[in-house]
């Protein structure tokens, strides 16, 4: 990986050995942090790095986001098929409250990665924080989420709860099971158009959504 240009001051990309760290400037307008932040990831980001994949984490400073704004620089990140969104660090708020009610209280967070031949295996909510690689199984009573690449078989609600949701970063499973539904993905999902989604059963089908949508679908229920 080439050194990066620091050129401007809204937008800070840093190589470290595990990958990219984003450091956005917390004091300007968000407009003018989008709007840099997506020229920097434009054409000539393309000389700074090769076609294998990047981490990404993203340092917010003291800056707060709302759910459609981690959505909106999620998908910006993503439009580059090589770099994958591992982290967005924010100040905390009130919205970490809701995240934390999400998963309850029975709530893993499990750092690294699930390589082939591995399974994983959870009673309850299960926070994962790395990747999840083809051939690579993580089982959950509850709800998934994947702060990584889901590559591998995702199973939630698998002691027969199908309010239980799958939702990753980058969802690129060889397959999706939630209670006892199961479901193999579209070819479309390989093309990784959409990035933060996540997974749910109405009214018995497996269907997608974008992950903004999620808090909305957890207060209906």
């Amino acid at each position: 990986m080439k050194k990066l240009s620091q050129n401007s001051h809204l937008v800070t990309i840093k190589g470290t050995r595990d990958g990219l760290v984003f450091i956005m400037d917390d004091q300007c307008e968000y407009v003018d942090l989008i709007s840099e932040l997506t020229e920097k990831l434009g054409a000539s980001f393309e000389k700074f790095v090769d076609d294998s994949i990047v981490s990404v984490s993203v340092k917010m400073g003291n800056r707060t986001l709302t759910e459609q704004q981690r959505y909106e620089i999620a998908v910006i990140i993503g439009r580059r098929s090589n770099l994958l969104l591992k982290s967005i660090e924010v100040a905390p708020t009130a919205g970490d409250e809701r995240i934390e009610q999400l998963l309850g209280d029975n709530v893993m967070i499990h750092r690294g990665t699930v390589r082939s031949g591995q399974v994983l295996q959870h009673e309850g909510n299960l926070l994962f924080l790395g990747d999840i690689n083809p051939g690579g199984t993580v089982i959950v009573t509850g709800d998934l989420y994947v702060m990584g690449a889901l590559r591998g078989l995702a199973h939630a609600g698998s002691a027969g709860n199908e309010q239980a949701v799958i939702a990753a970063s980058h969802m690129f499973p060889t397959q999706l099971r939630i209670a006892g539904v199961i479901s193999r993905p579209p070819d479309e999902w390989v093309k990784a158009d959409v990035y933060m989604e996540f997974a749910y059963l109405d009214d018995g089908q497996m269907k997608i959504d974008k992950l903004s949508n999620l808090f909305k679908r957890k207060q209906s229920l």
